[in-house]
């Protein structure tokens, strides 16, 4: 670039610097003037496969994997597998939620059991920042339901008449002598207490319904205020000006090809930039995950081309297979947060240097040392110190939001709980190797005088006197 043409872009920045200021944009909008988009959702069966899952998209249709493509978050509690994720937004947007079924196909339950005898619980996270999240609790939304049998794919939407929110699920229960899957509702705050659960939607005779979701429409398009897509047999579309008032069928999109036989799943999106919707579905019949349908029409299903589908090539899912989740628009703020925290960062192994086959894992929530360790309870990744510039902090690959801690003088993988002292034991400065300066070192953040050690294969945190504790004391981060 010329002199000349260098110093117009200097002022042409600076320019745009101030008219910035004099806007009164805040700082987190002016560093990302376009957020994205971030989908929750699983990626197939088994142990980690049933597990939470994010992704990202800056225009909606071309999607990243985030965390390297690895589990954000792990369920601890009822089956320790989670499927079907709502990601929910507070009104404020001070507060976050996920609620997902508590099932683990493959993982001890069949098909047959989560059908006639699942979890009556869904299983929920709680977070302030979309970045620190709770440990999972058990919410119980099927147990009072007539022969409830399970509790799958929630969903709820804000409903500011009532200052609360419509929590909906689906749960395989009896009524008028007919046991089958039909959408119930209750209303919660919190999601920790709930009103008794209603029917909600219930279709004639045996036929079940088990996936749907609502979007809230801009006032002007269409006619009604709230549009819901399910899975019935049929995506079948219905519209309502209330959430829980009466909802008028509209079609469904058998039209473009697509049956309940084929999809499931219905996730919405609405483009930020234009009155355009996807609606993402589940290609589950075919084993392929999510494929958007695209509308400028929410309401009229039926219309010629209302619905139709992307031209090839114009999205992609990335790398893993997305499986029936939610998406949220996110604020400048939250993106920049969503990728600092959820960057893309290998797992890797802590090697001993004196004892080059063995590796720092967890076990049973322990830390030690182990030979020839390769699977994910010895694969960290290796994260900006939490307590501070400078250092580092060692988050598990397998149990997301849990880091190598120090508890007095032993090392545990605890979850983060957002402290200040969690960030302190949890945070250390990468030193040149007491023994080799090749490798590394870790130094206490909190106790700068102690080191990350072994002795007797377990992890310590002591000072280091002599030319053994400097070899124990020793690592090197390898893949």
């Amino acid at each position: 670039m010329s002199a000349v043409l260098a110093r117009l872009s200097a002022i042409l920045v600076a320019a745009c610097l101030l008219l910035t200021g004099q806007a009164g944009i805040s700082p987190d909008r002016a560093a990302a003037a376009d957020p994205g988009y971030l989908m929750t959702h699983f990626i197939g069966e088994g142990a980690t496969g049933q597990q939470m899952y994010f992704s990202y998209s800056t225009d909606g249709l071309n999607w990243n994997d985030l965390n390297s493509g690895g589990m954000t978050l792990r369920s601890t509690v009822g089956t320790r597998g989670v499927r079907d994720p709502a990601l929910v937004r507070s009104p404020d947007g001070n507060k976050y939620w996920i609620i997902a079924t508590d099932l683990c196909i493959g993982c001890g339950q069949s098909w047959d059991d989560a059908i006639n005898n699942g979890s009556r619980n869904l299983v929920v996270w709680e977070s302030t920042d979309l970045v620190t999240w709770s440990k999972p609790w058990l919410l119980n939304v099927a147990g009072a339901i007539p022969e409830g049998r399970n509790a799958w794919a929630p969903e709820a939407i804000w409903d500011s008449a009532t200052n609360s929110y419509v929590l909906y699920w689906a749960t395989n229960g009896s009524r008028n002598g007919i046991q089958k899957h039909r959408i119930y509702y209750s209303r919660t705050t919190d999601f920790r207490t709930t009103t008794t659960p209603q029917v909600y939607i219930d279709r004639p005779g045996t036929q079940e319904i088990i996936d749907t979701q609502i979007v809230e429409i801009p006032s002007g398009v269409g006619n009604y205020r709230y549009v819901r897509a399910s899975g019935d047999g049929q995506i079948t579309i219905e519209g309502s000006n209330s959430i829980l008032g009466t909802w008028t069928s509209l079609g469904n999109l058998s039209g473009i090809g697509l049956t309940g036989s084929q999809v499931e799943g219905p996730m919405w999106l609405k483009f930020k930039n234009r009155d355009e919707w996807a609606l993402y579905l589940d290609q589950y019949a075919a084993g392929k995950g999510y494929m958007p349908v695209l509308t400028t029409s929410p309401s009229t299903p039926s219309a010629s081309g209302s619905y139709r589908l992307p031209a090839a090539g114009t999205f992609n899912l990335g790398g893993t297979k997305k499986r029936h989740g939610s998406i949220l628009n996110l604020t400048a703020a939250e993106d920049a947060r969503i990728q600092a925290r959820w960057a893309n960062v290998p797992g890797k192994r802590l090697q001993s240097f004196n004892f080059q086959d063995r590796y720092v894992r967890h076990s049973n929530f322990d830390v030690r040392i182990d030979q020839n360790v390769t699977n994910e309870d010895a694969q960290f990744r290796q994260r900006p110190g939490l307590a501070g510039s400078g250092t580092v902090s060692f988050e598990s690959v397998n149990f997301p939001g849990h880091y190598l801690r120090h508890d007095g003088v032993d090392f545990q993988l605890a979850h983060n709980d957002g402290t200040t002292a969690f960030a302190g034991d949890a945070t250390f400065r990468q030193v040149a190797g007491l023994a080799d300066s090749a490798w590394s070192s870790f130094q206490s953040y909190n106790h700068p005088d102690r080191y990350i050690r072994h002795y007797a294969f377990q992890l310590k945190l002591e000072p280091i006197t002599t030319a053994t504790g400097r070899s124990d004391a020793t690592f090197r981060l390898t893949s």
